[in-house]
């Protein structure tokens, strides 16, 4: 029994060494430049509005693109580039056969308006570092046709030359941002529902190598 179970602790540690090894992340400045597309199943977007000063209503984007041109010599001239399909709205209203909330969300004009601006686009201008691990990026938002700057902060959560799963060159980042709906010309039941939009982004991106 002793021999058995010194064998089971022997094979339990070299396995999490071996683990270890390959989970063992990168820094941002090992990883290749170029182009680093958004793996979908490792990506999420989701906003919180007040609503009437009670709780926070959440809800998320499902269907959307994004990709990096990575610069690794200089973090900062690197851009990203993004697309949301607003009629990828997903809300848990509870009663979708008696009401369909997600469409109405997704299509009414006082809402996201899909059908005439069938996308919510964003481009950086800018990305200023503040730490080795935190940055502030500008870009221009493209939302119902309207065209403003906003700024995200954002987290480096991490980097792997070789994600164990793909083997790719991954990066990973988390972001957030507060959008003024009203100065895009959203002000349906202001104040009872909230003017202020929190936006929070998770994203793994996968080197492309075309």
């Amino acid at each position: 029994m002793k021999l058995v179970k010194i064998s089971t602790i022997i094979f339990v540690l070299g396995l999490s060494s071996c683990l270890s090894w390959a989970f063992a992340k990168s820094t941002f400045n090992d990883m290749p430049a170029g182009e680093y597309k958004v793996d979908l199943s490792h990506a999420s977007i989701v906003w919180k509005v007040s609503h009437l000063g009670l709780s926070n209503y959440v809800a998320r984007f499902t269907e959307f693109d994004a990709a990096i041109n990575y610069d690794a010599s200089d973090i900062s001239k690197s851009q990203v580039t993004a697309s949301i399909n607003p009629m990828s709205i997903q809300t848990a209203y509870p009663n979708a056969a008696e009401k369909d909330f997600n469409n109405i969300l997704a299509t009414e004009k006082d809402w996201f308006n899909a059908k005439t601006f069938a996308n919510i686009k964003f481009a950086s201008t800018s990305v200023d570092m503040i730490t080795e691990k935190t940055a502030v990026m500008k870009g221009n938002l493209t939302f119902l046709g309207v065209t403003k700057v906003i700024s995200l902060d954002v987290v480096l959560n991490g980097a792997m030359t070789k994600q164990p799963f793909t083997g790719k060159p991954t990066l990973g980042f988390s972001a957030s941002t507060n959008i003024v709906r009203s100065e895009f010309g959203m002000g349906k039941y202001i104040p009872s529902i909230g003017d202020n939009v929190e936006v929070l982004i998770e994203g793994e991106f996968a080197y492309s190598d075309k």
